[in-house]
């Protein structure tokens, strides 16, 4: 079995530490725990880990996030992986920081990216892991929120979160989408 493991965020170095990189934050820790690393190819940077008779392709695209749909149907295609072993990871300003929710599938919640994908692919019908940004912002101010950094506090969870993103990644793998939306979902 072959998976897209895609994690969203913005590829230039103004916006590494950026809220808005959550996806690209967690797969680059995924990727470390993993011993892999990542190569600039087309439309994304990718990394490939086997885990138990599995294959995953790892991608945070090139393509910035509001884009994201052409990295992702391009990887689909290219890897020729199911729809159903797509796992999108993005950032959520409805969650609490630092909180995780699965979904099978959804609308984007006002997620460019998540729009984006959604248009390419021409469906919702995909997994997605979301990660908590909260949305401590005054009105008009989201964006410099999003595109801003962790403060000290936030980066002081940051870690345990990013590691249970990390193993709920691992178990859409192995026991798939409705095992590890009950054993994560708001943890």
């Amino acid at each position: 079995m072959k998976f897209l493991i895609t994690g969203l965020g913005n590829f230039d170095p103004e916006y590494i530490s950026t809220r808005h990189n959550a996806g690209f934050v967690i797969l680059d820790a995924y990727a470390r725990a993993s011993g892999i690393t990542f190569e600039d190819t087309r439309f994304a940077f990718v990394a490939r880990h086997q885990m138990r008779g599995r294959s995953l392709v790892l991608i945070k695209p090139t393509t910035y996030v509001n884009l994201s749909g052409r990295a992702v149907h391009y990887w689909l295609k290219k890897e020729q992986i199911f729809l159903e072993n797509l796992l999108v990871v993005t950032d959520d300003l409805s969650l609490p920081i630092g909180t995780i929710r699965l979904r099978a599938r959804g609308s984007d919640g006002g997620h460019n990216g998540l729009a984006h994908i959604n248009q390419i692919l021409g469906t919702q019908n995909y997994a997605r892991l979301r990660f908590g940004i909260g949305s401590e912002f005054s009105s008009g101010k989201q964006v410099s929120y999003v595109l801003g950094t962790w403060t000290e506090e936030e980066e002081n969870i940051l870690p345990e979160r990013i590691s249970l993103a990390c193993e709920a990644i691992t178990s859409f793998v192995l026991t798939g989408i409705n095992h590890t939306m009950n054993r994560y979902n708001n943890r």
